[in-house]
């Protein structure tokens, strides 16, 4: 159905990802080493932080003697880092955001989804299997879910990564290639088939938000499909660099105009409120996050997607995740990267112990 030669570009960006993620561990350890200088030293991977316990109460010299003793206080609990809801309220958690509109997904529900592309097996979940065999898995992950969280309902999606950063530039010049609406069409018919939402994903290379969006809007239009951004590969910014070589950046008046064109699709087309996903790994990933604004058109979810072992994803999701909140938060789980060295995947019940507890949730 596809050409060896479509299959071959998405690899080597899937390649090339991978080892800019190696990079990035790297990177995270300097920053916890800086961490150490301020007092906020990450602890051991799978370590519990250390117990704080509330101070007993001094005894009475006055009671009777046949009183009974005052029981003694209860410790607090013990954090691992990320998990720590006082720490989250010192940042802002939970945040105050309008009131969405009739049919909202968050924060009713929670999404569960496979990110990929079908024309690779190495970009994800999505594409890593065949259809039937993919939906399959994706069901057995969302009731997973359901066990750990029987609370909240669970919403498939898939993710499917529609623009495609390059490490050429191509006849454009813009170093990413746009899928053809018939891939497009035929990951949508799957998810519908299987209950599922849809997420038009984007790495826009060297082209603009602002310029790809409206190439979308026969598919966005539909009230099951919605928005991802990546910023490693928005390159807007730094056009000398070549994708997949550097991180890229976006800047909240980027993410801005994407969550003003979803709501005025919502508008124009009557729907319920889109999901916007912007993944992120660095703080520099994304600048000015403080001033991304947030509408009822528009559920916005500012989503952790690092790997590496838990220690690390937790570090990662307390620095870029709880220290700047948005809205909505989200989480990654990389079958492959997460579980390199023998390391353990995460399972649902401890990725809901983050605070706040993500609601978007990833499988790659």
């Amino acid at each position: 159905m596809y050409s060896k030669n479509e299959t071959s570009f998405l690899n080597r960006m899937s390649f090339l990802s991978v080892a800019v993620c190696v990079l990035i561990l790297f990177q995270v350890a300097a920053v916890n080493a800086v961490n150490t200088v301020n007092n906020d030293t990450p602890e051991k991977p799978e370590a519990p932080e250390k117990q704080v316990t509330a101070k007993q109460p001094a005894a009475n010299a006055t009671d009777a003697p046949d009183q009974p003793p005052k029981p003694a206080a209860q410790p607090k609990p013990k954090y691992l880092v990320g998990e720590d809801p006082e720490y989250a309220a010192k940042y802002g958690w939970p945040v105050e955001y309008p009131e969405p509109l009739p049919g909202s997904i968050l924060p009713d529900k929670r999404i569960v989804a496979y990110y990929g592309n079908p024309l690779s097996k190495l970009m994800g979940a999505l594409g890593q299997y065949p259809k039937d065999e993919m939906l399959s898995r994706l069901k057995k992950e969302a009731e997973n879910w359901e066990r750990a969280d029987p609370a909240r309902k669970v919403q498939i999606a898939l993710h499917l990564i529609a623009v495609v950063a390059m490490d050429t530039p191509g006849a454009t010049g813009k170093y990413r290639r746009i899928m053809t609406d018939e891939v497009v069409k035929n990951v949508y018919d799957w998810a519908r088939e299987a209950g599922a939402i849809m997420f038009i994903d984007i790495q826009a290379g060297h082209d603009d938000i602002r310029e790809l969006l409206p190439r979308f809007e026969w598919i966005l239009k539909n009230p099951d499909v919605h928005l991802g951004i990546d910023p490693e590969f928005y390159m807007i910014s730094r056009k000398d660099k070549v994708p997949g070589t550097v991180i890229g950046t976006i800047d909240a008046k980027d993410i801005n105009y994407a969550s003003e064109y979803l709501g005025a699709l919502v508008k124009k087309y009557d729907l319920p409120p889109k999901v916007l996903v912007v993944h992120r790994f660095t703080r520099n990933m994304v600048t000015n996050a403080d001033k991304i604004t947030l509408s009822p058109e528009v559920n916005f979810v500012m989503h952790m997607d690092g790997w590496g072992p838990p220690s690390l994803k937790r570090n990662t999701y307390r620095d870029v995740i709880i220290r700047e909140p948005v809205q909505f938060t989200g989480f990654k789980v990389f079958y492959h990267n997460d579980t390199k060295n023998d390391n353990p995947l995460l399972e649902p019940r401890q990725i809901m112990r983050l605070a706040p507890a993500p609601l978007y949730i990833q499988y790659q």
